[in-house]
């Protein structure tokens, strides 16, 4: 599984970043490009301790979760923590750019370092973390052609 903190991994992911436009299409689901930069900037912002989510109760433990969230390919209109859905618009350029900032934030943060617990997957390394952010802006390039 890749990390964001590879960095051809993050290179990849920063040139198709750079590929958007503000009226990139998506492929499927009803965020706008827009919306989808402030969603994973949001989620972004989580470990770097500049966003707290409520907690939400999976429904399946733990364990089983975080291991099909970081293992298992992800369906399209997968499941969100409610904290995390976009409402509005927002500015292109400035997601953008902010996305960018936080991948360099989140990828300058060593991998052995503590990192905080999430509020559904619990305990997470610095490899959890890093392969879930590497997937979840896979997920949403993917959704936006790139």
């Amino acid at each position: 599984m890749p990390l964001l903190h590879d960095s051809s991994v993050r290179a990849a992911i920063e040139r198709r970043l750079r590929l958007l436009h503000s009226d990139s299409v998506p492929r499927w689901g009803r965020m706008s490009v827009d919306q989808m930069l402030w969603h994973v900037n949001e989620a972004l912002a989580v470990p770097l301790g500049d966003r707290e989510l409520v907690a939400v109760r999976a429904p399946l433990p733990r364990g089983v979760i975080k291991f099909m969230v970081l293992h298992i390919p992800w369906m399209k209109g997968a499941p969100t923590n409610p904290s995390l859905v976009a409402q509005g618009r927002h500015d292109f350029e400035v997601q953008r750019a902010r996305c960018l900032q936080l991948i360099d934030a989140l990828t300058k943060r060593p991998l052995d370092s503590a990192w905080p617990t999430h509020p559904m997957f619990g305990r997470m390394s610095g490899k959890d973390v890093s392969r879930l952010h590497a997937k979840h802006l896979d997920h949403h390039l993917k959704q936006f052609g790139t």
